[in-house]
């Protein structure tokens, strides 16, 4: 069923006591009413105050699950990566096709700007990453997500690349080449999901897995987070 209808049905099933009871109260119509509507309106008013708290609760732990916080990972921790590391929480859980073998992992590029260097480094974010069931025991579906770790890492590599090109610092220019980078990033891992349906065409996947791995070798130089920029001229 679609989230956007159950939150509906949810939402009247909450209020239809106080809705069933103003209905009356304003068919009746008579002044002894006056006061019961009062409290009524009363009631509906902290009840939507309620509704609305949990809601923001709700919004808040669905984009991270601050009840099991795990801080964002760096790459250099990408070998230790596990699904027991995907501690989201999707609280109206999909499926992928009508397939329970479904993850999602989500990624960043983070970038510092300082006075003459720039810290740009892919993130893995453990508490907004979600896997359908921790104890899955697919190799192949948890490669597939960790390639992303990989791919967000290539672009921020490539990003470090282009900057440390640069002839003088240029803070708007490196927030371009940044900004560009990013763009490019969620383009390419879109495209990656598409054309391995999800791991599930294995052709395309090892496709992409070389691809990524000799991309991430040539850049190599560029592991290191941070970019140290001396003017040239």
């Amino acid at each position: 069923m679609n989230d956007k209808l159950i939150i509906l049905l949810v939402s009247l099933l909450y209020f239809s006591p106080a809705i069933y009871q103003l209905f009356l109260l304003l068919k009746e119509r008579k002044d002894e009413n006056r006061e019961l509507l009062k409290k009524l309106l009363q009631f509906s008013k902290y009840s939507f105050l309620i509704l609305i708290f949990t809601s923001i609760v709700f919004g808040i732990l669905s984009h991270t699950n601050f009840l099991n916080y795990e801080k964002p990972l760096t790459f250099d921790k990408y070998d230790q990566i596990t699904f027991q590391n995907f501690r989201g929480l999707e609280f109206f859980k999909k499926s992928l096709y009508g397939n329970e073998r479904f993850a999602y992992v989500v990624t960043s590029i983070d970038s510092d700007i300082d006075d003459n260097s720039v810290t740009v480094q892919s993130l893995f974010h453990p508490s907004r990453s979600f896997v359908y069931k921790k104890n899955t025991n697919s190799k192949e579906l948890l490669n597939h997500e960790k390639y992303h770790i990989k791919i967000t890492e290539l672009f921020a590599r490539k990003a470090k690349e282009k900057i440390s090109d640069l002839n003088t610092f240029d803070k708007d220019k490196i927030e371009e080449i940044i900004r560009e980078v990013k763009t490019k990033e969620r383009t390419f891992q879109k495209e990656y999901d598409y054309n391995t349906f999800h791991s599930y065409v294995l052709s395309e996947q090892k496709r992409y897995e070389k691809e990524v791995d000799s991309l991430l070798t040539l850049l190599n130089k560029y592991k290191k987070p941070k970019i140290t920029i001396n003017d040239k001229n």
